[in-house]
């Protein structure tokens, strides 16, 4: 059995901006590093073993301030960056659906093998982020490890688990800096806790689809 703590990096300039960032990056937002103390303080609180962060800045500064007051080591991991969008990365949302209409599945069922060019389909993103934390499970087996990564990485990771079809809308709760707990056991993964955001009482909810 290996528990995770995933979390979701704080509030970043283009998070406000409603641009979509992939594998650019954009600073966290003074309301962004206050939600990553936040997190840091309650994880403080709860003993965890291993701290692994996305190799992307906007995470490894949400790792950064969290290890600071857990004194734990950060474990860069490439394999938890958000997905891959190409030629759309640094779009608005509402660019990218006129440029790429495929690309998202916030009113519509895609393609989910359709991918941005230079960038990673929906179905290959799932993919690779269930068998990152399956990977991660296996490395470090009875161990209770904290994720710091993307909003698209829990919303992958939520379809995996619920069997949601990859090219279907369905709006999933991923706000900046929330607390998800989740146990992986002989293969069968169960929530304990999702989109938590006690530690965070002016956190404005935000949506994947």
């Amino acid at each position: 059995m290996t528990r995770f703590i995933v979390v979701r990096h704080g509030e970043t300039h283009w998070n406000l901006a409603a641009r979509v960032q992939g594998h650019l990056d954009s600073e966290l937002t003074p309301a962004g590093i206050a939600q990553a103390d936040a997190i840091a303080q309650r994880l403080a609180d709860e003993p965890f073993d291993v701290l692994v962060s996305s190799d992307l800045g906007r995470a490894h500064e949400t790792a950064r301030r969290i290890a600071l007051r857990t004194g734990h080591a950060i474990r860069l991991d490439a394999r938890f960056r958000e997905r891959h969008f190409g030629a759309g990365a640094g779009l608005t949302y509402a660019e990218i659906d006129r440029a790429y209409p495929s690309a998202f599945t916030r009113t519509h069922e895609i393609d989910p093998d359709y991918a941005i060019p230079g960038g990673e389909s929906r179905r290959a993103f799932q993919e690779r982020v269930a068998e990152a934390f399956a990977a991660l499970a296996a490395e470090e087996p009875g161990k209770r490890i904290t994720v710091v990564s993307h909003g698209g990485v829990l919303g992958a990771l939520y379809r995996h688990i619920h069997g949601i079809p990859v090219a279907t809308p369905h709006r999933i709760a991923i706000t900046n800096a929330s607390y998800n707990a989740l146990t992986l056991d002989g293969g069968r993964w169960t929530i304990d806790a999702w989109s938590d955001t006690a530690h965070l009482p002016d956190a404005a909810p935000f949506e994947e689809t």
